[in-house]
């Protein structure tokens, strides 16, 4: 089923929508969870609340992009239950790492003047991420949005684990 035909079912207030959104875009969306929260039962959990998420969303909200709206979505549920899950204890993991190494990049927000510096924000990574190689924006996108380990990117381009750290830090650097 074609995205556009998805949207449309939320619209209508349709059951099927989420059937439909399960069946196309559940293990993309099960893999974002378990790149950030590395715990299958936890990620199917943030998996079954970006549903009821959708079903909230749709309407008002007509993505264009339903990959993008869906990955948003259990990314930022996926975040908020690591971030309680290690409020007390901070340790080790990929992604806690990846979130240190943008820390002083990207501050976070909360009132009006925060969010509006996150929209302008996102505006600016946009523009920097159009600058990079194709490749520098895969190992960009591995690392701080998949939360991919170093080992993992490597293995994938075929690097070496203190290329992708340089490549990392140089694109920090240049953000």
């Amino acid at each position: 089923m074609e995205d556009r035909e998805i949207v449309a079912l939320y619209w209508q207030r349709s059951e099927a929508a989420v059937r439909e959104t399960e069946r196309k875009y559940g293990p993309y969306c099960f893999s974002i969870a378990n790149g950030i929260l590395r715990n299958e039962a936890d990620a199917e959990e943030c998996v079954n609340d970006m549903y009821v998420g959708a079903w909230n969303a749709m309407p008002p909200h007509r993505p264009d992009s339903l990959a993008a709206f869906l990955g948003k979505i259990t990314r930022r549920l996926a975040l908020k239950r690591f971030r309680e899950q290690t409020t007390e204890k901070r340790g080790g993991g990929e992604t806690v790492l990846a979130l240190e190494e943008l820390e002083e990049v990207i501050p976070e927000g909360g009132s009006l003047e925060e969010q509006v510096a996150e929209r302008e924000l996102a505006r600016s990574i946009d523009l920097f991420l159009s600058t990079l190689t194709v490749t520098q924006r895969r190992v960009f996108l591995c690392r701080y949005w998949y939360f991919d380990s170093v080992g993992d990117i490597a293995r994938r381009f075929g690097y070496s684990e203190s290329k992708v750290k340089m490549t990392c830090k140089r694109m920090r650097d240049k953000l």
